[in-house]
């Protein structure tokens, strides 16, 4: 293989890795000289600034490694903010329960919930998952929460009526037809 042919193969190699790779194991993978490797790393770099490519080859921790340029950083970011992101169940609850029930207030959501919502609102805020939808007309006026583009991105969801149907309620015999009715009275009440 010459050094013109080891560059394609060796800027696969570097991506695959993430991490910095010695030239030594760079000779191991390609089976060739370490004059060779080094050679193929200078015309890569050269390579890769003549084409005003987006990436930049470094050289840091004893070893090489493909990485973004300084420059589009930005688009990068932005790239991560749309992975889907680990939700604890506090999280998935609240986030369910906005997104069946939209536009929906903090003390709605506590309500079903059972327990305080601020930190599972405030997480959901700073995930850019939720957003604020204005302000229910009652008393005080609490703020109203709905899902973002952002949810429908993290989901894989076209738009909102791609969510599952919700089961029916399976309520235990003790709480039965009492507890509807004074659940229904309850949201007639804060509504």
């Amino acid at each position: 293989m010459t050094c013109e042919e080891l560059i394609a193969p060796l800027t696969a190699v570097l991506f695959a890795a993430g991490e910095p790779q010695t030239v030594e194991r760079l000779t191991e993978i390609f089976d060739c000289g370490q004059d060779m490797m080094k050679a193929a790393l200078v015309r890569l770099e050269r390579k890769l600034e003549s084409e005003d490519s987006g990436l930049i080859l470094q050289s840091l921790a004893g070893g090489y490694r493909l990485a973004t340029r300084q420059e589009y950083y930005h688009y990068v970011e932005k790239l991560n903010q749309l992975k889907p992101k680990k939700l604890s169940a506090a999280l998935m609850e609240t986030l369910a329960i906005i997104a069946f029930r939209q536009p929906v207030t903090r003390q709605e959501i506590e309500a079903i919930r059972g327990v305080s919502a601020d930190n599972a609102v405030g997480r959901l805020l700073e995930m850019e998952l939720i957003k604020e939808a204005g302000r229910k007309d009652v008393i005080g006026h609490p703020i109203l929460f709905r899902t973002t583009e952002n949810f429908l991105a993290t989901f894989g969801l076209e738009d909102l009526s791609c969510l599952p149907e919700l089961p029916e309620l399976q309520l235990p015999p003790e709480q039965g037809e009492d507890f509807v009715q004074l659940s229904l009275l309850n949201d007639e009440v804060n509504n």
